[in-house]
């Protein structure tokens, strides 16, 4: 590991970490990123479809395409928002929570099984790190 770069280190780690995922949701007829939404969502108050693409880092265009093929399986309905009459609020439906909760008990298993073999001193070290990256990009620090 010593010739590698931070950054191919996590961008190689990440990518498996993304193949396992839709690995495990293939086997439900879904992806990483429609997962990924589906946990995004607030299951008893929806979310406004304006904050969920900030929410999730992802643009427009790209949420859009998501929510048609979310609501195109019946997983998610869009509802008038009542406190803006111009907004929508994505709220889920009773098989969108369902698939949200599948999604929901593989993270943990993911999470619960990371800390089991790395151990909760190394993997608080491993935050600290990933927050200082970012603290440096954010702050532009590096370029």
């Amino acid at each position: 590991m010593k010739d590698k770069t931070i950054d191919y280190v996590l961008r190689t780690t990440w990518l498996a970490v993304q193949r396992m995922y839709n690995e495990e949701a293939s086997k439900f007829e879904a992806t990483m990123t429609t997962a990924f939404t589906l946990l995004s969502i607030d299951p008893q108050k929806g979310t406004p479809s304006t904050a969920l693409g900030p929410k999730m880092g992802i643009e427009a265009t790209s949420l859009s395409r998501i929510l048609k093929t979310l609501e195109k399986r019946e997983l998610i309905v869009r509802r008038p928002n009542p406190e803006d009459g111009r907004g929508v609020l994505i709220n889920l439906t009773p098989k969108g929570s369902e698939k949200r909760e599948d999604s929901r008990q593989r993270v943990f298993t993911f999470n619960d099984k990371v800390k089991s073999e790395i151990g909760i001193e190394k993997l608080n070290q491993f935050y600290d790190v990933s927050e200082k990256i970012l603290e440096l990009i954010h702050s532009k620090k590096i370029f």
